[in-house]
């Protein structure tokens, strides 16, 4: 059985953060990250962030 570290615990928080719509301001103020660019590491988790956009967008900005 592999090992779960500290560090895992983290990710797996910051993971659920994530998939709950929490920004990654208000989880990098959480965290301690001294500022978001340090939460973007986790910029992969994200993956409907650009689809959204995109789509308000095409509605002309109006919420989908």
């Amino acid at each position: 059985m592999k090992k779960i570290r500290i560090h895992d615990l983290r990710h797996s928080h910051v993971s659920l953060l994530i998939n709950m719509g929490f920004s990654a301001l208000a989880i990098a103020d959480r965290l301690g990250h001294e500022s978001a660019d340090i939460t973007y590491r986790y910029a992969h988790l994200f993956p409907s962030v650009q689809d959204d956009m995109a789509k308000a967008l095409n509605q002309g900005g109006r919420e989908f």
